[in-house]
């Protein structure tokens, strides 16, 4: 791998982790919104546990999804050869297989 694929791939990693960051914040907001107009009102505490439940399992489910898929896409990365012909182009090679 050059030094721009290893640039492009920081890159992708750091922003799919941003992207789940937001993602988990704008759930802990709205449960956090949710929790205070419930409070305001005559709410049961069944409310409150299910906001509570729901924003639990929606953030651990995003962010168990982009590190799941992250480590897989790594493995699968890591386990192909990568073939260089005489441009340094692993492309410019032609396939065999």
């Amino acid at each position: 791998m050059n030094t721009f694929d290893a640039v492009i791939q920081k890159i992708r990693a750091w922003t799919g982790l941003l992207a789940v960051a937001i993602g988990d914040l704008a759930i802990a907001v709205a449960a956090i919104l949710g929790l205070t107009l419930t409070s305001s009102t005559d709410a049961g505490r069944a409310q409150v546990v299910s906001i509570l439940s729901g924003a639990f399992t929606a953030i651990g489910t995003l962010t168990t999804a982009y590190f799941g898929i992250r480590a897989v896409s790594n493995t699968a990365q890591s386990s192909m050869p990568v073939r260089v012909g005489v441009t340094g182009n692993p492309e410019s090679e032609p396939r065999t297989s």
